[in-house]
């Protein structure tokens, strides 16, 4: 018997703060459609992906391999081959097969991103792979502008873009790669202001470091009280929903912990670091319910090297 399904990739949130047509067409490209598949693949593919899912790495590059033999030119398998190799910090493989997934489809961004990070664990630059890709390509230029601005790495972007020549996109990209390096120097020139004053001028300062106190000594019934006063007092602030959330997780309530962790996530902005304790939270919550599925979702949205 044969099938189809789809699997989802969604695009990260800065991405879709660029123009509408170009961020609906890097949503079209993140789908991917894996058609007409025996049963047997589908079951290697979906166990290996929640292998991957509970950090049992070795379990799910063998079921990928097996996955492989069934369909050896599929960019998928290979996308997700790499990403279980560098999970399980074996770059080499990984590096491999993040190539073979990216010369398969030289336009998708995801393909590329992932071959980036592997890059950046390994330490090393993308001309130790150029030659082995098609750099040329026009769509794979423009996503690699995105991928080093989507990772901070503003000047390697804006380098790029000098190649791509005029068009919306580099100028809209352009904007964006200034603003934040304007943000960037403001913020260091606010935390240099802030550093000098003393933390007791700043309650929520005060209630972080107590509840990091708690947690380092694994005293969550006390941060539980603290954290949800903490919340009570600056519902605004994204931390406290992670710090309560945390805490029930620890002290067996995992069902009120996704609702906390859940909502703390409209308050965040630009804290990638935060954004991936509170999916690891979320997680762990899900897993503790039963619901492997959403937590696996959930693990796949933390961004790695941070």
């Amino acid at each position: 018997m044969k099938s189809k399904f789809l699997l989802w990739m969604s695009l990260a949130t800065s991405l879709l703060t660029l123009s509408p047509s170009y961020a609906q067409e890097e949503q079209e490209s993140a789908e991917v459609y894996l058609e007409e598949y025996t049963d047997k693949f589908q079951e290697n593919f979906f166990e290996a992906l929640k292998q991957k899912g509970i950090q049992n790495y070795d379990r799910a590059i063998d079921l990928l391999l097996k996955c492989k033999q069934l369909d050896p030119s599929n960019s998928v398998v290979d996308y997700e081959l790499a990403k279980a190799y560098s999970l399980d910090k074996q770059y080499v493989q990984a590096q491999e097969y993040a190539v073979k997934a990216l010369n398969a489809e030289p336009t998708d961004f995801w393909y590329l991103d992932n071959l980036l990070h592997v890059l950046e664990k390994e330490g090393s630059p993308l001309e130790a792979v150029k030659q082995d890709i098609p750099f040329a390509n026009q769509k794979l230029q423009q996503n690699l502008a995105l991928g080093y601005f989507k990772m901070r790495k503003y000047t390697d972007a804006l380098k790029v873009l000098e190649g791509l020549g005029s068009s919306k996109f580099t100028e809209e990209l352009a904007s964006k790669i200034n603003d934040s390096l304007q943000l960037k120097k403001e913020e260091r020139t606010i935390s240099a202001t802030m550093d000098k004053k003393v933390e007791t001028d700043d309650p929520t300062a005060q209630y972080r470091s107590q509840i990091e106190e708690l947690f380092s000594a694994s005293n969550y019934g006390q941060a539980l009280t603290v954290s949800k006063e903490a919340l009570d007092s600056y519902p605004l602030q994204p931390y406290f929903y992670y710090a309560y959330g945390t805490a029930l997780n620890n002290t067996s309530n995992p069902n009120k912990a996704i609702e906390v962790l859940e909502s703390g996530l409209d308050y965040l902005l630009d804290d990638d670091q935060l954004a991936n304790k509170m999916y690891n939270e979320l997680s762990k919550a899900y897993n503790s319910i039963g619901n492997t599925s959403k937590a696996n979702e959930y693990l796949n949205k933390i961004k790695p090297g941070l």
